[in-house]
């Protein structure tokens, strides 16, 4: 079975939050989904002073599809209406299915506004299919310590879900997605899995690295030919990429802000619905 190959890459446009540097490759002018992938914002890499006012992120609503956070540098605190409350620090994630809707907020902890200090993140929303958009919310902090490590040496895969070298990923989540970042020194080699049907995503947080003869830069998104099971990763520096691959929804999608459902009349009823209070409360 042939590779797979790049057949196209997108630039992530910069949209600052605030201070806050964020890029987005994802929705963006030219790719407006990797069905199921829907958004990914990178926030970082950047130091806070001490004394800062933190993350900008209060509560808000979501309905009906998945939010994986990565966090790279700094930590990031997370309370919603379900009741669920952590700290995460670098190195863990956070794994909330908004399902049928609740509120969360995202914010830095007392300690790193007093402190400072470097922070990096990543967002992936996730899209869930109409079977699963009014599921009962879930919500999973794990910590570096919590998610299985595959260490080849020279290059170090974190499997946050799905499977990776016979290595089960911390979450199994609904829809089967596989997630992986992947660490990789100067001149280091890996092959992922890339399963036939299978929607690849890939981003590339930092480094320089070559598929088939094709280099893609940091904070680039690739997309691959839909040939082969597989691919290969050269690092000609040190490297880190969130890597995955998910099955293919099809479905009709409408979103709304931080609503994603198959129907105008299902956005309407998320909208009625969060006016009304339904989603909850989160302890302030």
């Amino acid at each position: 079975m042939p590779r797979r190959t790049v057949i196209a890459h997108y630039p992530a446009q910069r949209d600052d939050i605030g201070d806050l540097i964020t890029r987005r490759p994802l929705p963006g002018p030219s790719l407006e989904q990797l069905d199921p992938f829907l958004f990914l914002n990178h926030h970082g890499p950047q130091t806070y002073p001490p004394g800062n006012a933190g993350l900008p992120f209060g509560p808000h609503p979501h309905r009906g599809f998945e939010t994986v956070t990565f966090i790279l540098a700094g930590e990031l605190a997370h309370l919603d209406s379900g009741g669920h409350e952590s700290i995460i620090r670098a190195g863990g994630i956070q794994w909330m299915t908004a399902g049928s809707g609740l509120l969360h907020a995202e914010l830095s902890p007392q300690s790193f506004k007093d402190a400072g200090g470097p922070l990096e993140i990543l967002q992936l929303w996730v899209n869930l299919p109409a079977r699963h958009k009014m599921t009962t919310p879930a919500y999973t902090g794990l910590q570096r310590e919590q998610i299985p490590q595959v260490d080849s040496g020279s290059t170090r895969v974190a499997v946050v879900s799905g499977e990776y070298a016979d290595t089960a990923g911390a979450i199994q989540s609904l829809t089967g997605v596989c997630l992986l970042t992947v660490e990789m020194d100067a001149g280091a080699r890996i092959e992922l899995p890339a399963p036939a049907g299978r929607n690849l995503f890939f981003y590339l947080v930092s480094g320089r690295a070559t598929i088939a003869d094709q280099t893609v830069h940091a904070h680039h998104l690739a997309r691959f030919d839909e040939q082969g099971d597989s691919l290969v990763v050269d690092a000609s520096e040190p490297t880190t990429l969130l890597y995955g691959h998910a099955d293919i929804i099809g479905e009709p999608m409408v979103t709304y802000g931080p609503f994603v459902m198959n129907t105008r009349e299902e956005i309407r009823q998320a909208m009625a619905d969060y006016q009304a209070g339904k989603f909850g409360d989160v302890p302030g």
